[in-house]
């Protein structure tokens, strides 16, 4: 699906690259259609080298865009709505992706009729392979939604889901990639605490950790089948197992995303 619209993003940090570098190379739109405002001059440089894109110090550009990302720091969000509101209207598909600020914020601030989609992404995004959902505000039609979600796949995974949600979302696949790095981490030392060297024990436990999600997506079994397949009666897998169940591996997993969960609820008040 190609788009005839051009797209501004407001801020060129490294979500917003992620997308850029997906709609680029998903072919979704031209660099010429691209338009990135950021107050770094050395980032700008680097978009600009890198891409083609047009870039500037100044809204004025990406206000004449149809389709607007707001790629900008939560805390700092109502400073660049404030300046932009008088500009922005109803013609402008805006795509919030500062994590914790609610579409009623936005809504609040652009007026009743704005067409707002807020949307929750990862940073595996900067790889291609993100997890992001996408919630849309009153005014947004299916076709908008179909719109954002066709950019938001193009660096990943995209699902639409009820704003309600996204809370949920953030404690899971938001903060998720700090728990598999942990888990990475862990795997690591476990390696080096066995004898293993350094590099030959990032080698395995990285491939292992690639591997073993490939797996689980190729096929349609439950995670505790694919596990049973690994685990033999009086094998090693399942002395690990044991060890992990007294250590409360899975409690742990998931009280950690019920506690980001809870956390980003209570930054979003």
């Amino acid at each position: 699906m190609s788009l005839t619209e051009k797209i501004g993003f407001l801020g060129g940090g490294m979500m917003a690259e992620a997308l850029i570098k997906g709609i680029l190379q998903g072919e979704l739109v031209t660099a010429a259609q691209i338009y990135v405002v950021d107050p770094v001059e050395a980032r700008r440089q680097v978009l600009r080298d890198t891409y083609q894109i047009n870039v500037s110090a100044d809204y004025g550009s990406v206000m004449a865009c149809e389709i607007i990302v707001l790629a900008v720091k939560p805390q700092v969000m109502d400073v660049v709505l404030s300046d932009c509101q008088d500009t922005l209207s109803n013609k402008n598909l805006i795509i919030s992706i500062a994590a914790g600020v609610p579409l009623s914020s936005i809504e609040g601030k652009l007026g009743d009729d704005c067409r707002v989609i807020r949307v929750m992404p990862n940073t595996p995004a900067l790889v291609l392979a993100g997890a992001s959902a996408l919630s849309g505000g009153e005014n947004v039609s299916e076709a908008d939604m179909a719109v954002a979600t066709t950019i938001f796949n193009a660096i990943g995974v995209a699902l639409v889901m009820p704003e309600s949600a996204l809370d949920a979302v953030t404690g899971l696949s938001g903060s998720g990639p700090a728990y598999v790095f942990s888990f990475l981490e862990a795997m690591i030392d476990g390696g080096l605490k066995v004898g293993l060297p350094r590099v030959e024990a990032e080698k395995l436990a990285q491939q292992t950790i690639l591997g073993s999600m490939q797996l689980a997506m190729s096929r349609a079994d439950h995670p505790a089948q694919l596990k049973a397949m690994v685990t033999s009666p009086g094998g090693t897998t399942i002395a690990g197992l044991h060890e992990l169940e007294k250590a409360g591996f899975r409690a742990g997993i998931m009280n950690a995303i019920e506690a980001a969960t809870n956390r980003s609820r209570e930054l979003g008040k």
